[in-house]
């Protein structure tokens, strides 16, 4: 394997890497096949340093023997694994390949204690009790928006529904459409699905908590709210009244030419819709006594929505046009495409980036920004028609303007040397290492600010940061 293939092959986020094979803290890497297992598989390399230095291994078919040993004793299901070694820069290295499981949740034990793990980004995470619940559902083949309620078809109206269908499509909703569709089960039984698209949704969660705050920071709400709304119900009315929010507290300006005028509007129509979709579509509904979040500010439109990536990794290291379709709510999201509200393809991200793309004076630093961790999901789009206190002219931005320009500008100043997280966070006066990488750190590595010097290792104290020159 030549030096260049094996760097790029080290920083994606579906490997890992240990130094030697742990056999008395077999923990310590146990939980990355359970997480693999319960996502979409993964190498693991033993003999390389968790800063890609290769070390090798002494006796690598001892290890060998050994892993697959302690996987069958500590794994439950037993995972699909190929172990293989494997010269990289003239040292022997173990290669444990992890497969996609089919029979989660996959579990790590020791004793009476069981454990499932999650790859979120480069680290292998517990899971939650909503992502334990949701893989169970997946071992089972099923959804949560397949699951049968206690409710009865015969007990809700879905005149909404009813009325929708036959504008959009022309056509008239059938009684035998309930079944067709899953939204009841053979007994007549409403399926969450069902439930969602109900009149009266008795689901407490199906909510969508709209504010337009004054100014380009969340404060209280009842000094700082310009206009807040909260939704609650049927699908396609949150979908309606959110994107009506929206874009009654949107302003389209105007710029006059010589043969009439161009339309400046703020966010395109078409992205914030698809954003709004997205997150009906694809929030985590096992989250009980959650709701979707719209916050409008006078730079920028955040959408947020409870539940992370369906099957774990993040967003923000994903190439968005080469991203699978993965539906955590299929029945759901295969009524919106019938509807003509959504497309089976699962092009969403991309068709948001598209629309913005379209409007007057956009440029790539306009480009929208994802988002997402283990338990959420958040589309920024930035306002094109901002114009910041300090320049009179409209002034795109890269980060969240929760904070002035001047702090990116020296952010990126004193990275011209690798930097750490923590001296950046000092260097810019942030403490909150959440708020710092999600307003700063992540979007500055998505649009090629920064790059890390290492491979991805989030919690190596030998993780550093350095500023790109740009053209």
């Amino acid at each position: 394997m030549s030096e260049a293939s094996w760097k790029l092959r080290a920083e994606t986020t579906d490997h890992d890497f240990k130094k030697e094979l742990e056999t008395k803290k077999a923990k310590s890497w146990l939980k990355t096949v359970s997480a693999f297992s319960n996502g979409n598989g993964g190498i693991l390399y033993f003999g390389i340093d968790d800063d890609g230095t290769v070390v090798g291994m002494r006796n690598p078919q001892w290890a060998i023997e050994k892993i697959s040993e302690i996987i069958n004793g500590r794994i439950d299901p037993k995972p699909a694994i190929h172990v293989t070694s494997e010269v990289i820069e003239e040292k022997a290295v173990v290669v444990l390949e992890v497969e996609k499981g089919h029979a989660t949740p996959y579990y790590y034990f020791n004793g009476n204690k069981r454990e499932a793990f999650l790859r979120i980004g480069n680290e292998s995470v517990p899971v939650t009790s909503e992502q334990l619940n949701e893989l169970i559902l997946k071992g089972r083949n099923q959804t949560y928006d397949l699951l049968p309620s206690k409710f009865y078809l015969k007990d809700f109206s879905f005149s909404l529904l009813k009325a929708t269908y036959k504008e959009r499509t022309g056509l008239d909703f059938e009684d035998s459409d309930f079944l067709s569709f899953e939204l009841i089960d053979s007994d007549d039984r409403l399926t969450n699905a069902g439930l969602l698209f109900a009149d009266r949704v008795p689901l407490r969660h199906s909510r969508v908590f709209c504010t337009r705050w004054n100014g380009i920071e969340k404060s209280s709400i009842f000094d700082d709210a310009v206009d807040d709304k909260e939704f609650s119900g049927n699908l396609i009315f949150l979908l309606n009244s959110t994107t009506d929010f929206i874009r009654n507290n949107s302003r389209m300006a105007w710029k006059k030419t010589d043969t009439g005028r161009i339309e400046k509007y703020d966010y395109a129509p078409r992205a914030y819709f698809e954003a709004v979709v997205n997150a009906l579509i694809h929030r985590d509904y096992l989250v009980i006594g959650s709701e979707i979040h719209v916050d409008m500010y006078d730079d920028r439109l955040s959408i947020w929505s409870p539940g992370g990536m369906f099957g774990g990794g993040i967003v923000d290291e994903k190439d968005l046009y080469q991203m699978e379709s993965r539906r955590r709510n299929p029945i759901l999201a295969d009524l919106f495409s019938r509807l003509l509200l959504m497309e089976r393809r699962g092009s969403g991200l991309r068709k948001m980036i598209a629309e913005s793309e379209k409007l007057f004076g956009y440029k790539e630093a306009f480009k929208p920004v994802f988002h997402s961790t283990k338990d959420e999901f958040r589309v920024t789009f930035w306002n094109l028609n901002y114009v910041s206190n300090e320049t009179p002219q409209v002034t795109p931005q890269v980060t969240p303007q929760v904070t002035p320009q001047v702090k990116i500008q020296k952010l990126l100043v004193f990275c011209s040397e690798p930097r750490s997280r923590d001296e950046m966070m000092k260097e810019i006066g942030i403490k909150d290492r959440n708020h710092f990488a999600e307003n700063y750190l992540n979007p500055l590595l998505k649009t090629g600010k920064l790059r890390r010097t290492i491979p991805d290792k989030p919690r190596s104290s030998k993780q550093k940061y350095v500023a790109v020159q740009q053209n």
